[in-house]
């Protein structure tokens, strides 16, 4: 399946070192890959569990040549504090990577608190039927499964749309091809769905 490539001569391809790009995350992309113009030289970073944001985050603090702290919300306030200022005096970015920004992000020290709240807060979306289709090559290539085209295009529309949902549908894939050792199929398929509950048995004929 082909990918968008990525700015910034960002890694590309299918190997653990890649991001995967679609119109679902497209605007983020766009965000980092003009950093250069950020008014704050900082942004919040959120989303959910298992969408990349650890490895984007680590990708464009190598390219952009700025710091990263990840967990940012378990991070010593003072640490966050002065990597921010020191990212202004620089010119070089801060990502702070969250569960949730502030409010939710309950920050004690006042002069953090008021620096945050002028920080750029962007997240990470829910995969689009593209991503997931890229996702779900990625994982099974990572597996060193094959995942030929209809079972990709028999997954899309039944699993969660959500990047954990992928990752659960593609675990229990492959456990169950290593168990019965089978090859990737859509029948198999069916039963790995059905055993996670996300199809029921009416649908295994489907």
């Amino acid at each position: 399946m082909s990918q968008i490539a990525l700015p910034l001569d960002w890694p590309a391809g299918d190997t653990e070192q890649d991001y995967l790009v679609s119109a679902a995350n497209q605007p983020l992309i766009r965000h980092f890959e003009h950093w250069s113009l950020w008014p704050v030289m900082a942004t919040i970073l959120t989303g959910p569990r298992k969408s990349g944001r650890s490895l984007l985050g680590r990708i464009f603090a190598a390219k952009s040549g700025g710091e990263l702290i990840d967990n940012a919300e378990a991070a010593n306030e003072e640490a966050i504090f002065h990597a921010w200022n020191r990212a202004q005096e620089r010119r070089r970015p801060l990502i702070l990577i969250v569960d949730a920004p502030p409010p939710t992000w309950r920050v004690k020290l006042p002069d953090l608190r008021s620096r945050l709240s002028a920080t750029p807060v962007v997240r990470i979306e829910e995969p689009d039927d593209v991503l997931a289709a890229q996702l779900i090559e990625k994982l099974c290539h990572a597996r060193g499964l094959a995942a030929p085209p209809e079972l990709i295009r028999y997954l899309v529309p039944r699993i969660e749309r959500s990047y954990l949902g992928v990752h659960r549908a593609i675990d229990a894939l492959d456990e169950l091809a290593y168990a019965q050792r089978q090859r990737l199929t859509v029948p198999l398929a069916r039963r790995a769905l059905t055993a996670l509950g996300v199809i029921d048995e009416s649908q295994m004929g489907a």
